[in-house]
């Protein structure tokens, strides 16, 4: 998926192979930047030789003699991910004393940067400070605060949107080839763009068919949402009773921001933290449990929630709890008729993901790759406007502006050479052109500088950049 020849190839340091790292070592090395990393763990690194083209050094993150085999004076930017604060936070000021222009660093602690503290990220030379469970508890909190649909992703300052739904065997759009659809949808303006279906992504050409059981999502103008997902048969009900399990720093958090907005119960196994949350959280009934056990669950109130949450740091309960949601409750709408609950699960481990969302899972996020996707969009923001990753499936979205050399300026979509390779593998969804936001056809024809939403499995990503920006 990569190309020879990159815009602003960068010398990128990371310290640490952990989720976070070497999501970003594969993530870079795919955009063709030139990586070193400094890992400890000679396991980490052998996981990874041969496999991917960046250069791994066995050996201490603090220790003068790596970073100098790193060549740390020749980076661009340094990225520190390793599990200890300390030393990502002593790296960005050893960064600097290398003369590394832009340092990045991981820091779990919510309380380091507190008012009246003197440290500052100014002042440890961190130009942007990375903090996973805090991004995975504002993702929550934002999920559950939306209105429509199961996932939404903003685009283009909010003018377009990515729109999650799952579809049942009684959904309109159910049976239906992807080119049939518009006729369902007259008057909207969409394009479905991934598929989650079983342990597979799938990114449609015309002729793929929409299965129940599917996950979709689609890239809509924002304000065709609302009728978008009344015709999909998903209104814009406000999910009111919660249960969170799990009150680690995400479960917490998560409560935390979401406390007097719904009627939140979190069940924590830890006796210790149970008291520490329920002196913290008065507005959230907090309940002493295991959250692997069914019979804690279901005693716990799990049969009546609107939506469960599970945020421990155990992938297989997250899991269970999702699917034993999905299982047992089955609520009553407005009409008197069942709606199963909602379901949002924390997964770490990179093969649980698609697992989650196969077993049907309504949202599946991952810290590493929430932390991986704001560090990527600080460094690609000079060539892609936004990036962000679609939960549940191997699919990014990405917003550029048309180069004046690019491929896609030059024919209509339907004749850009070698476009026909890539079906399968990502869609040009839509462009901004005349002061407004459309979907493409094959006859669509992009001018330099006109903005360009697309969607792409992770690997061809260099490709959408060769394509839009030339």
């Amino acid at each position: 998926g990569s190309y020879a020849v990159m815009k602003n190839r960068q010398n990128i340091l990371i310290l640490g192979l952990g989720g976070v790292g070497r999501y970003l070592t594969e993530q870079l090395v795919h955009e063709g930047h030139a990586i070193t990393v400094i890992e400890s763990d000679a396991e980490k690194i052998r996981t990874l030789e041969g496999e991917i083209d960046a250069r791994l050094i066995q050996g201490d993150a603090m220790s003068t003699n790596c970073w100098l085999e790193a060549d740390a004076p020749r980076m661009d930017y340094l990225i520190a991910v390793t599990n200890n604060d300390a030393v990502n936070v002593l790296a960005s000021m050893i960064g600097d004393s290398f003369g590394i222009a832009r340092k990045i660093a991981r820091v779990r602690s919510r309380n380091l940067w507190g008012e009246g503290s003197p440290l500052t990220p100014d002042a440890m030379k961190i130009d942007l400070v990375i903090q996973p469970e805090e991004l995975a508890a504002q993702e929550i909190a934002k999920l559950l605060t939306m209105r429509w649909g199961n996932s939404v992703i903003d685009l283009a300052d909010g003018e377009m949107q990515v729109v999650g739904t799952r579809i049942s065997k009684d959904s309109l759009l159910a049976d239906l080839r992807v080119r049939d659809i518009a006729e369902h949808l007259e008057g909207i303006d969409f394009r479905i763009v991934a598929i989650a279906r079983e342990l597979k992504t799938v990114i449609p050409d015309a002729d793929e068919v929409i299965l129940p059981g599917d996950y979709i999502y689609l890239l809509v103008n924002g304000e065709h949402v609302p009728s978008l997902m009344l015709v999909v048969g998903m209104g814009a009900k406000q999910r009111q009773r919660v249960m969170i399990i799990g009150g680690g720093d995400v479960g917490g958090r998560a409560a935390q921001l979401l406390q007097g907005s719904f009627r939140l119960k979190l069940v924590e196994r830890d006796p210790t933290r149970a008291e520490e949350l329920a002196e913290k959280l008065k507005k959230i009934e907090i309940l002493h449990g295991d959250g692997a056990d069914h019979d804690t669950l279901v005693t716990a109130g799990l049969l009546s929630m609107d939506t469960v949450i599970a945020a421990t740091g155990d992938n297989e309960t997250n899991i269970m709890a999702s699917a034993l949601a999905k299982q047992l409750i089955r609520n009553p709408d407005d009409d008197g008729v069942g709606k199963e609950a909602k379901t949002i699960a924390l997964v770490q481990r990179e093969q649980y993901l698609t697992l989650a969302s196969a077993i049907g899972t309504d949202i599946v996020l991952s810290k590493k790759v929430l932390a991986g996707d704001s560090i990527l969009a600080y460094i690609l923001r000079g060539e892609l406007l936004s990036v962000a990753h679609l939960h549940g499936v191997d699919a990014e979205v990405v917003e550029l502006v048309a180069g004046e050399k690019a491929l896609i300026t030059k024919h209509t979509l339907a004749d850009v050479p070698g476009v026909r390779g890539f079906t399968g593998r990502l869609i040009i969804g839509c462009v901004h052109q005349d002061g407004q936001w459309r979907t493409v056809g094959g006859s669509t024809r992009i001018a330099p500088g006109e903005r360009v939403i697309a969607v792409c499995r992770p690997e061809y990503l260099p490709e959408v950049e060769r394509l839009v920006l030339g």
